[in-house]
């Protein structure tokens, strides 16, 4: 019997990535092309198309082999139904893309959110292989996150479980509004832009750091200069780390994960992030709900969404 394959399709605003992936979500192949949004949605589509039939024909698979494709996708999705309610990146709004895809290469189609396929991609083949119940948190411009239980994305009622990045965990006099609306959320201070705002803040207060002497701060500059002893870096990155340990402290006396999974351009911060986080989690976790938990930096990088997006045919 011919050895079966999964497209992963990651639906990017400016570039469209796809990879063929194999029933142990090992990453065969990988291409990619412009999405060429400006063209409309029947363009955006037909590009999709073209780039799965192009993979195939230059792997040494047959299209037979070919199980079906998955498409992650950031934005508001009924994935029930197959839907792109509103993905602004890609100017899709109620675009039933499951439908449309499959009547295009007449295989069977999956799609979900950019987040939870980068959680699944990480669970089934990356840092949580082996591992039926993690938490992903995504630390970059936002923080996204997935819940993987008993090997599959937990979606909730209406497909919006896992937004870890709206958790509630900043006090009333220390908060500030989030984007989307409400006050305190782990996404403003937990996020790349979160920290970059506190050591601007920093600066413009007159706080003695190397950081007023950089003309752009970066995340990863706060982490650098952290590294370096620098005294307000060591506590913009101690209260990132306090406030993301806070959030996954409420989320695993809910969900008891056996992993929490970082992920994201802020998780590359390495051991002063990550020493922190695990502290802070000792700190405020319930000594029975730490058994046997681990917290560990997610290790696909940016092949998680296409190799979650290929999961969807086998975990969803």
């Amino acid at each position: 019997m011919s050895e079966s394959i999964y497209i992963g399709v990651d639906l990017g605003g400016t570039t469209i990535k796809v990879g063929i992936c194999n029933v142990e979500g090992q990453l065969l192949h990988t291409y990619e092309g412009p999405t060429e949004v400006a063209k409309g949605v029947d363009s955006v589509l037909a590009n999709i198309e073209k780039y799965v039939r192009l993979i195939v024909e230059q792997s040494p698979f047959g299209w037979e082999q070919l199980e079906g494709i998955g498409a992650g996708i950031a934005g508001f999705l009924n994935v029930r139904d197959g839907v792109v309610v509103l993905a602004p990146n890609i100017g899709f709004r109620d675009v039933p893309i499951r439908a449309l895809l499959e009547e295009r290469l007449a295989k069977p189609v999956k799609i979900d959110n950019d987040a939870n396929v980068a959680a699944l991609g990480e669970a089934w083949a990356g840092a949580g292989k082996g591992v039926d119940n993690c938490l992903c948190f995504t630390l970059g411009t936002g923080v996204g996150g997935g819940i993987i239980i008993d090997g599959k994305i937990y979606q909730g009622f209406s497909g919006m479980a896992g937004e870890v990045g709206h958790i509630a965990v900043v006090p009333d006099l220390e908060a500030i509004q989030c984007g989307c609306g409400k006050m305190g959320c782990l996404e403003t201070v937990s996020s790349a832009t979160g920290i970059i705002r506190m050591a601007n803040d920093a600066v413009e207060r007159g706080d003695r750091t190397s950081l007023a002497t950089v003309e752009k701060i970066a995340a990863k500059g706060v982490f650098d200069a952290a590294k370096a002893g620098d005294e307000v870096a060591l506590r913009i990155v101690a209260r990132a780390a306090f406030y993301l340990g806070k959030a996954m402290a409420t989320t695993a006396a809910l969900l008891n994960p056996e992993m929490f999974i970082i992920g994201g351009g802020v998780s590359k911060a390495g051991d002063i992030l990550f020493d922190e986080l695990r502290q802070v989690f000792a700190k405020l976790t319930p000594e029975p709900l730490q058994r046997g938990t681990s917290i560990v930096p997610a290790t696909l990088g940016n092949d998680a969404g296409i190799v979650g997006a290929a999961g969807l045919l086998l975990r969803s």
